[in-house]
């Protein structure tokens, strides 16, 4: 049986990949691996992350374009470049707030 973490991110947070350069906010979390074994078994081995552990959604951008991505706990870290993600899908999720945060339009969404 898997044993699912406490997620470390939360919604709205920025985070950028640790090994690929891109960045995103995060719209939702998995507290552990919820994607196909077709989606998983794609990642080359070495690389392949442990299922039992939150996955991220994010709405992500790198320097050629913006996309949806999901990625694992363990490859994510802040963002701290205080930089917007320009993803086009943004304002619609979110609002952003005075301290350049993004806080989620509906609340009542997770």
């Amino acid at each position: 049986m898997i044993k699912a973490r406490t997620a470390k991110f939360q919604i709205g947070q920025v985070v950028r990949h640790r090994i690929f350069s891109f960045r995103g906010v995060i719209f939702d979390i998995d507290p552990e691996f919820n994607n196909t074994e077709e989606w998983w078994l794609s990642i080359p081995e070495e690389a392949r992350p442990h299922k039992d552990q939150p996955f991220y959604h994010l709405l992500a951008e790198n320097a050629e374009s913006e996309y949806v991505a999901y990625v694992s706990e363990q490859n994510l870290l802040p963002d701290d470049s205080g930089e917007p993600v320009r993803h086009s899908q943004v304002a619609e999720i979110f609002i952003k707030d005075k301290a350049g945060g993004y806080r989620p339009r509906n609340p009542s969404l997770n």
